[in-house]
């Protein structure tokens, strides 16, 4: 099998290790640096060209799109698409994540436990926004944020009220989220492929901290998940329509919710921390899914 790894750096650990998975398993593996692709559209032959050469044909791609190139590199993935390559996880359900707005609404359609969440641009009265979420302490998210930028945990009401009036003079869209204070400033990365949870980590923040990201300090150990856990998080990847994924959850006094859905979650922290080969697993999945044209350009939501 031919595979394609659309990764902006070979050198990075996820692209890797799904690199070396799939040369273990016997596959060609190449990796594509998405944002020096341009497509030739056409409707006879649509090819994408690489460096001033046509690409081959491929028989799997695996998205590893940033949220910063989310736009062009998902119009690279769904022109793979068009030619009949299998992708791990389609276009359309990458958009569909990266949309944090759209994702948490999709998520309250289907009952999935979030945190309240209340969404402005230019509100009448910041004051409300802030009650109508349950008071401080509050998040406050922008909404093109990701990896922990653009978070900041609220104390007090005024403080609040400050935070929002800042991001609206910079005409920024924002979510104010209620602070989940049981939490302890931990979270849940599960791993999903092909609806399965196939490892799991807790993250704790460093001291101090409220974002329990592994890059700001943050440490991994292994955890056990609840049933309503692991139903929570496979519920979440098949509401965004994702094969592989990574759904971080808290552990509420109402039950696990969900606070992102991540398309293409990094492997360095749950392989280490699990002594998993998730990678493998990846690989597995696709010798069981590709087929061609198999992958819908369409989707739900």
């Amino acid at each position: 099998m031919r595979i394609a790894i659309l990764s902006r750096n070979p050198k990075l650990y996820s692209t890797s290790r799904l690199v070396e998975a799939g040369k273990a398993k016997g596959h060609e593996v190449d990796v594509i640096d998405t944002m020096h692709c341009y497509m030739d559209i056409t409707s006879a032959r649509p090819s994408v060209r690489y460096k001033g050469r046509k690409l081959p044909y491929y028989d799997a791609v695996i998205p590893r799109i940033g949220a910063s190139v989310s736009f062009y590199g998902t119009s690279v993935v769904r022109q793979f698409e068009m030619m009949g390559t299998y992708s791990v996880n389609e276009s359309v359900a990458i958009s569909r994540s990266r949309d944090k707005l759209r994702s948490l609404q999709l998520l309250s359609r289907k009952g999935i436990g979030m945190p309240r969440t209340g969404f402005a641009h230019h509100p009448d009265k910041i004051d409300d926004v802030i009650k109508t979420v349950g008071g401080a302490p509050v998040v406050i998210k922008l909404l093109e944020g990701t990896q922990g930028i653009g978070v900041v945990l609220a104390d007090t009401h005024n403080a609040a009220e400050s935070i929002i009036e800042a991001f609206m003079g910079l005409n920024a869209s924002i979510l104010v989220q209620e602070f989940i204070k049981e939490a302890g400033g931990s979270d849940i990365r599960c791993l999903v492929v092909g609806g399965k949870v196939v490892a799991a980590m807790k993250r704790q923040a460093a001291e101090g901290e409220f974002r329990s990201n592994l890059h700001r300090g943050g440490q991994a150990s292994l955890v056990r998940l609840s049933p309503a856990e692991r139903k929570t998080a496979i519920d979440a990847a098949k509401t965004m329509g994702l094969n592989c994924c990574g759904v971080d959850i808290l552990r509420s006094n109402n039950g696990p919710v969900v606070m992102e859905v991540n398309s293409s979650p990094g492997l360095e922290g749950i392989e280490k921390a699990t002594n998993k080969d998730v990678a493998a697993m990846i690989i597995s999945f696709i010798e069981k899914s590709a087929e061609p044209h198999k992958t819908k350009t369409r989707g739900k939501g």
